[in-house]
């Protein structure tokens, strides 16, 4: 992944299974998608606020034993697939490894509450001209 944080080969897990889509005859005779499953906690050098965050943005891909599942049939090539389903773990990692910022709470200037309630009574006013006379008008 990067020089601090790698994957293991241990904590990886790749099957082959048969895709779908299209390919002819050759989709029922060759295994090309990869099923590429990750056990997060055997991920080496990940701080756990990035262990956390990666368990966030991967919280829809986890299976029941908590491992990271990625899938991909990108192409028709067996070899091709695992290197994208590797690039996917990669990214996500790399996403992970991304401290968000802090935000900063602000509060609007007084010249822009102004020109929001400015608006508000504009807007109330072509309401106001749209509605049914009153008998009493």
């Amino acid at each position: 992944m990067t020089d601090s944080v790698r994957v293991p080969a241990g904590a990886l897990s790749v099957r082959a299974v048969r895709a779908s889509g299209p390919g002819g005859q050759n989709v029922n005779k060759v295994a090309t998608k990869i099923d590429l499953r990750v056990d997060l906690g055997r991920i080496e050098g990940l701080s756990e606020a990035a262990r956390d965050r990666l368990a966030a943005l991967a919280r829809h891909r986890l299976d029941a034993d908590g491992r990271l599942v990625i899938v991909s049939q990108l192409t028709r090539n067996q070899a091709r697939n695992l290197e994208d389903a590797r690039a996917k773990v990669r990214a996500l990692v790399a996403a992970a490894l991304v401290r968000p910022r802090a935000r900063t709470a602000t509060a609007p200037t007084s010249a822009a509450r102004e020109r929001r309630l400015g608006a508000k009574r504009s807007r109330s006013g072509v309401k106001r001209l749209r509605a049914r006379p009153s008998a009493d008008d």
